[in-house]
């Protein structure tokens, strides 16, 4: 499908894309090399992509950073735009001065991309969670002084997930800058690793999506909205299956609450359903399947899904016709590839 052939009605914004600066690799290479059990599933990942010889990981290293070969394709596929965010891991196995020096390497040079095709890119800021400040001040410049759209984050930073009190500067300066964080896949922490490890499981097969949907419900029921009720949060691959839990989640809380099973859990003044269908947004990143994406919509709402395609991890060109052809009307495929991003990311 070339861009020209496929020319619809609306802008075909894609939010969940991965992108890479070189230096990205070296430092990864260089603390896999000094720490090789520091981080199970660091190792896993980007033991393979960053280290491993092989088309797969050698593909993926050249899309990562390759501005080029990423417009040829994107043209090929129909994509008129996308949201890039340094990939996963990211900042989040490092110390807070490689962290630091990571993030704003990686800003800067993705403004750089950025500046130099506006009409087809825009930009999530990585940032230091190691840091003192959890990277609030690294996303302030990157919103105020470059024009980033919001945060990304690998999910787990160095095995601790972001309900913890020491997060909270990062997300009150999202809420204060108005700009929402996407919640990426990471490896599973150190704790949850084996048993996925064991059976190769640990990816983008399966694990990936029990943690970061745990790392998700995790920020619900801590109170993170209660704490921070305009903060947004933008999580892919259609919601990591919570959307199929939604009532089961609901029903077992309310049971949990009334018994009082768990002392240190605090009661929420709403379901969980309702923060994960007013204070989060889903994309079809990595999941193109028709019925996944209505069955999706149904249970949190048209206006919360939007589209992805998980560039490069999964460029299948062929997806993007099948979104196409969604079975909804001409005004909702506006909203799913172009009108729901605008608004929740200022594209």
């Amino acid at each position: 499908m070339t861009q020209e052939a496929s020319k619809k009605p609306y802008r075909r914004i894609a939010v969940e894309e991965g992108w890479g600066c070189p230096e990205m690799f070296d430092v990864y290479k260089n603390f896999l090399s000094d720490y090789p059990q520091d981080d199970p599933s660091f190792m896993s990942l980007m033991g393979y992509y960053a280290l491993a010889d092989g088309e797969r990981p050698e593909s993926v290293r050249r899309r990562l950073t390759d501005t080029d070969t990423r417009l040829q394709e994107m043209d090929a596929a129909g994509v008129d735009h996308q949201l890039l965010s340094l990939t996963s891991p990211g900042t989040n196995p490092l110390p807070a001065r490689e962290a630091t020096w990571l993030s704003q390497r990686s800003n800067d040079a993705m403004a750089k991309v950025i500046a130099d095709h506006p009409t087809r890119f825009s930009g999530l800021a990585a940032v230091p969670f190691t840091a003192t400040d959890a990277g609030a001040e690294e996303l302030t410049r990157a919103v105020k002084d470059l024009g980033f759209k919001g945060a990304i984050l690998n999910s787990h930073v160095r095995d601790e997930y972001t309900d913890s009190p020491h997060f909270l500067s990062f997300y009150e300066a999202a809420e204060a800058l108005d700009v929402p964080v996407y919640l990426h896949p990471n490896g599973p922490s150190k704790g949850l690793f084996k048993p996925f490890h064991d059976r190769g499981l640990d990816g983008s097969i399966y694990g990936f999506g029990v943690e970061t949907g745990l790392h998700l419900l995790r920020l619900v029921v801590s109170g993170i909205f209660e704490k921070f009720p305009d903060l947004k949060i933008v999580v892919g691959h259609l919601g990591e299956a919570l959307p199929f839990w939604l009532n089961r989640i609901d029903y077992m809380y309310s049971k949990q609450i009334a018994t009082g099973r768990y002392a240190h859990v605090k009661p929420l003044p709403k379901k969980p359903s309702e923060y994960l269908k007013e204070n989060v947004w889903y994309t079809t990143s990595g999941m193109p399947w028709q019925e996944e994406v209505l069955f999706v919509r149904r249970m949190v709402g048209a206006d919360r899904v939007m589209y992805a395609m998980d560039y490069p991890y999964q460029y299948e060109p062929s997806e993007v016709a099948g979104l196409d052809n969604l079975p909804i009307s001409d005004q909702e495929k506006f909203q799913f590839f172009e009108g729901i991003a605008t608004r929740v990311f200022k594209i």
